[in-house]
């Protein structure tokens, strides 16, 4: 008896060292998302989902001139939405990747029920939070940056046709700017029968920050700009920082940005 008492306190130990030690692993972060039809276009078919209460973030870009891009992109946010708070961190992975799929599935079924050859397809970038630990998964020209320590990168590879000129060294980053294939993509949710996503997942540290967002925000602003705005604002004021900079040089395009921050570290 006595070694079975021994074995529970041991047991009710260990169960108390990994709940502090989730607790110390838990990020204090700001987050914010917003989304704006722009100065042009009367209908937004970007859609941003903000479930900080369990880590996951997305940004839905309806394909532009396809049927009902604000549906498809409504419908993705709406199904990723609904997914619940994760016990590991494969299983977040994997609720999203079904998530996505059950949404692809849905809009290739959805034209077809009246009777029209339509697309209904939407990009997608979404960003999940686990411990210390984070993962992109998307499809489509929106995009993820992480700023980490003054250092702007692109963590997601746009999934377009122009992005393909400039890895093939055909084009430069100027020329890409003004092609007039610039708005073809490559990968959408919706677009094939197959769902083809890419997946990336790195470390979080304390000070980084990330930042999810449509094209109709790279399309104006440059991403020195949105650098220094993560660097100088909180979440929330470099989203509308961000959005508004858009529609002061005109806003062409639906524009969707979601941003998130971590807390510097003590000596931070």
């Amino acid at each position: 008896m006595a070694g079975e008492h021994g074995a529970v306190e041991y047991t009710i130990k260990c169960e108390r060292q990994k709940q502090r030690a989730e607790e110390r692993a838990r990020l204090s972060l700001g987050a914010s998302a917003a989304t704006h039809a722009g100065m042009v276009r009367s209908v937004n078919e970007d859609a941003v989902l903000d479930r900080g209460d369990i880590g996951l973030w997305a940004v839905a870009d309806g394909v532009g001139g396809a049927y009902a891009g604000d549906l498809a992109s409504r419908h993705i946010i709406d199904s990723l939405g609904m997914i619940a708070a994760p016990a590991t961190a494969s299983g977040f992975l994997g609720d999203v990747r079904r998530s996505l799929e059950d949404a692809n599935r849905h809009l290739r079924a959805e034209p077809n029920a009246g009777g029209e050859d339509r697309v209904i397809a939407s990009t997608v970038v979404c960003l999940l939070f686990f411990g210390r630990r984070f993962c992109c998964v998307w499809a489509g020209d929106s995009r993820l940056y992480r700023l980490r320590a003054g250092t702007l990168e692109q963590i997601t590879h746009d999934h377009s046709e122009v992005q393909l000129l400039l890895d093939y060294e055909l084009i430069s980053v100027a020329e890409a700017r003004r092609h007039p294939r610039a708005n073809v993509i490559t990968r959408a949710v919706g677009a094939e029968d197959v769902l083809q996503l890419d997946a990336v997942d790195g470390t979080i540290e304390p000070g980084d920050a990330f930042l999810l967002c449509s094209d109709g925000l790279t399309k104006l602003v440059e991403d020195s700009e949105i650098g220094a705005s993560l660097a100088r604002f909180s979440a929330a004021d470099a989203v509308c920082h961000l959005i508004q900079t858009t529609l002061d040089r005109g806003a062409p395009d639906n524009v969707s940005v979601a941003a998130i921050k971590i807390a510097p570290g003590p000596n931070g």
